[in-house]
C-alpha cells in the first residue's frame, strides 16, 4: 500500500470473515506449557487464559511470506506495503472455558479499518474480532488491534512510570523464549528471532518480546495473585517494545471492587498497560 497522501478505500475489506478449526491437542499444550514453565493441563481441563492464540493458525509456505516472516498481505488482511506491523492490543472477553483435548472453532471477521497520520508518519489500523466456539457454544470473544506503520526508529520510552503494585513478578526475555513462543504459535515474524533484521533493517536493539506473550504473561500474575477471582474481560494496550535480554515486571493492583489495573514494563517505563474485570 502507498503511503501517499491520498487515502486508499479499504470498504472491500470491511466484514471480510474467516474461520478455522483445531483441536487443542496435549503435544501442543505441552509445549506451551514448557515454554511458560507450567504444569501441561489434561484433556478435559479448561484452556488456560490467552493460550488459544497458539492455535487455529493456517499454515502458509515459505514462498507466500513477505520480507518480515507475516504471510503476505492482501487476501483476509487488507495490503500494507512496505510497512512494519504489530500487535497493538486488543479486548478478550472470557465467557466460558474452551476444553483441552477437544476440537473448537474460530470465525475472524475483519471490523474496522483506519488511517491515520502521527509524529511517526502514516499510520493504518486494523481490528479483528475472533469468535472461538466449542460444540456451537460461544467460549472467547476477542477483538485484535493490528497497526502498520512506515519504517522509523521504534520507541524505546514510554514516558510512563509503572503504577503502585500489590502484585509483581519479573521475567527475563531470552533467545530461547522468544524461539519457542513463536514456534507454538507458528509465527513467522522476524523480529522476534532474526537478530541481524531486527536491529539493521527494522532498528531495534534487540530481539523484540511478542505483545500476546507480555500480555499472557500479565494475566497469568494477575490470577496466580488472585486465585479466587474469575476473569470476565482483559484489555490491553502496547505503549513501546520490549527487548531481549532487558528484564521487566508484570504486575497490577485492584482499583475498585471487580477491577484490577495492570502493567509490564522495566526503568525505561511501562511498555503495555492492562486492565481486567473479574468476579
Amino acid at each position: 500500500m502507498s503511503a501517499s497522501d491520498t487515502p486508499t478505500d479499504f470498504s472491500a475489506w470491511i466484514g471480510r470473515t474467516e474461520q478455522a478449526t483445531d483441536h487443542l491437542s496435549r503435544h501442543l499444550i505441552k509445549r506451551i506449557a514448557a515454554t511458560f514453565g507450567e504444569p501441561t493441563p489434561a484433556d478435559g481441563d479448561p484452556l488456560p487464559a490467552l493460550w488459544q492464540w497458539c492455535f487455529f493458525q493456517e499454515p502458509v509456505p515459505e514462498s507466500q511470506l513477505g520480507s518480515d516472516g507475516h504471510p503476505a498481505r492482501g487476501g483476509f488482511l487488507p495490503p500494507a506495503d512496505n510497512r512494519n506491523r504489530m500487535w497493538a492490543g486488543g479486548r478478550v472477553e472470557f465467557i466460558a472455558p474452551l476444553i483441552v483435548g477437544a476440537e473448537a472453532q474460530r470465525q475472524s471477521t475483519l471490523l474496522h479499518i483506519e488511517e491515520k497520520r502521527g509524529r511517526t508518519g502514516s499510520l493504518l489500523f486494523v481490528t479483528v474480532r475472533h469468535d472461538y466456539s466449542q460444540n456451537a457454544q460461544l467460549c472467547v470473544r476477542e477483538e485484535q488491534d493490528i497497526v502498520y506503520r512506515e519504517p522509523n526508529p521504534p520507541k524505546q520510552g514510554s514516558g510512563v512510570a509503572p503504577g503502585q503494585a500489590d502484585w509483581s513478578e519479573t521475567i527475563t526475555p531470552t533467545p530461547t523464549l522468544l524461539f519457542r513462543y513463536s514456534a507454538v504459535t507458528f509465527n513467522g515474524h522476524r523480529i522476534h528471532y532474526d537478530y541481524p533484521y531486527v536491529t539493521d533493517t527494522e532498528g531495534y536493539p534487540g530481539l523484540v518480546v511478542h505483545g500476546p506473550m507480555i500480555a499472557t504473561f500479565n494475566l497469568r500474575a494477575f490470577i496466580r495473585a488472585n486465585p479466587d477471582k474469575r476473569v470476565r474481560h482483559f484489555a490491553y494496550r502496547g505503549l513501546r517494545p520490549l527487548n531481549v535480554p532487558t528484564p521487566f515486571r508484570v504486575g497490577g493492583r485492584v482499583v475498585e471492587p471487580g477491577k484490577a489495573q495492570l502493567w509490564a514494563g522495566n526503568d525505561a517505563g511501562v511498555a503495555q498497560s492492562a486492565e481486567v474485570i473479574f468476579d
